[in-house]
C-alpha cells in the first residue's frame, strides 16, 4: 500500500513509519519538518518527505486536497483534533482512499466507574480534548457504518518512549518528582496514591496502527483502545521509580487543596487531569479483532523514556539508575 502518515514525525510515527517500511509498504510523511524522529533508523531514507502546516492549511481550506495529492491507499492522521477538522478531510477522502485510521485518545472517556473501562462502561467525556476525540470517533463511526468512507479510530493512553518525557507518578510533567525519587526524599501527592494511570510505549501504539491498517475489514468502523496490559496507581509508579534509582519511595498523600497551593499551577492542573479520571482500559477488544500484543508494561516504557532522559542529560536526578 501507499501510506500517508500526517504528523509521522512525532512519538508515535517515529515508531510507525520504519514499521510500515519494513514491511514493505510505501510512505509518505505529511508534517511540519520542524523536527526528525524520535528514534533514529535508516529506513527513514526510503520516506517521502513532504512540508505541510496542518493547521494553516485546514484554515485556508487546503490540507485534505494536501493529502489527496500524495495518491494514498490508506491516511494515518496522528495529529487531528477537532471534529470539523477530521469532518473535512473525510469528506474530501470519501470514495479516493481505501482506508483513513485516525489516532484518538483514551481522554474520550470521562472519569472511572467501573474498571477495567470498556467502550459500553465509560462515562461521558470532559474537558474540550476528550470531548473533540470521542465526537470525532463517533462521527467516524457512523461514517463507515452508513456506507461512507472506511476509517477506525485507535485511542492511546498516555504515550511514552524514548526522547520525551513520560507523565510521571503524580500525573504530570514536574522534573521535580523524579529528583524527589532518585533522592530518596518525601513526595506528596494528591488524594489516597491510589489513582490509575494507563500508560502504553510508543511501539505498542504503532503496532495497532500496523494492524488496523493490514486488517482493514476487520477495523473497519471500529474504534480501539491502545494501552499496555496493566496501569499503575500513583503508589505503585512511585516505588516503581524510585526503586530504579536504588531508593524506597516515601509517599506523603494530603487534599488536593494543600497540593495546589504548593504545586505551581501547571503541574497540579495536570495531576487532576490525570488523576481525576483515574483510567484503567480494557484492550480485551484491541486483542481479540486485531491481534495487538503489546510487549512493555507501563513501567518499562516509562523507565526507557526516564533512561533516556537521564543519559542525554535532559533530567536531573540525584543518583544514577542501578537497572
Amino acid at each position: 500500500m501507499r501510506i500517508v502518515v500526517v504528523g509521522g514525525s512525532g512519538h508515535v510515527g517515529s515508531f510507525l513509519v520504519p514499521r510500515l517500511v519494513r514491511a514493505g509498504h510505501e510512505v509518505v510523511n505529511l508534517s511540519r519538518g520542524q523536527r526528525t524522529a524520535y528514534v533514529q533508523d535508516e529506513v527513514w531514507q526510503q520516506v517521502e518527505q513532504v512540508l505541510v502546516d496542518r493547521d494553516s492549511e485546514d484554515r485556508a481550506g487546503t490540507f485534505a486536497d494536501r493529502v489527496l495529492e500524495q495518491r494514498p491507499d490508506a491516511v494515518v492522521d496522528m495529529v487531528c483534533f477537532t471534529l470539523d477538522s477530521a469532518t473535512t478531510l473525510v469528506g474530501r477522502l470519501r470514495g479516493e482512499v481505501g482506508h483513513l485510521v485516525h489516532c484518538g485518545s483514551i481522554w474520550r472517556y470521562g472519569p472511572s466507574r467501573t474498571l477495567p473501562v470498556t467502550e459500553e462502561t465509560a462515562t461521558p467525556p470532559v474537558g474540550e480534548y476528550g470531548v473533540q476525540k470521542d465526537a470525532i470517533a463517533q462521527m467516524l463511526r457512523e461514517e463507515t457504518r452508513s456506507g461512507g468512507l472506511v476509517t477506525t479510530s485507535l485511542h492511546p493512553g498516555h504515550i511514552s518512549g524514548p526522547g520525551w518525557a513520560p507523565i510521571g507518578p503524580l500525573g504530570n510533567l514536574d522534573p521535580g518528582v523524579w529528583r524527589t525519587l532518585s533522592a530518596g526524599e518525601e513526595l506528596t501527592a494528591p488524594g489516597t496514591g491510589s489513582e490509575l494511570m494507563h500508560h502504553v510505549h510508543a511501539d505498542d501504539v504503532a503496532q495497532a496502527f500496523q494492524l488496523a491498517l493490514e486488517h482493514r475489514d476487520a477495523a473497519a468502523g471500529e474504534a480501539f483502545d491502545v494501552v499496555a496490559p496493566s496501569a499503575l496507581t500513583v503508589r505503585g509508579y512511585a516505588e516503581a521509580a524510585a526503586g530504579w534509582f536504588g531508593q524506597q519511595a516515601r509517599l506523603r498523600t494530603t487534599s488536593w487543596e494543600e497540593f495546589r497551593a504548593a504545586t505551581p499551577a501547571e503541574h497540579a492542573d495536570a495531576s487532576w487531569e490525570h488523576l481525576w479520571r483515574s483510567h484503567y482500559v480494557s484492550i480485551d477488544k484491541t486483542r481479540a479483532v486485531l491481534g495487538y500484543t503489546p510487549r512493555h508494561e507501563p513501567d518499562a516504557a516509562a523507565l526507557e523514556a526516564v533512561r533516556w532522559l537521564v543519559e542525554h542529560g535532559r533530567l536531573d536526578v540525584a543518583g544514577p539508575l542501578v537497572v
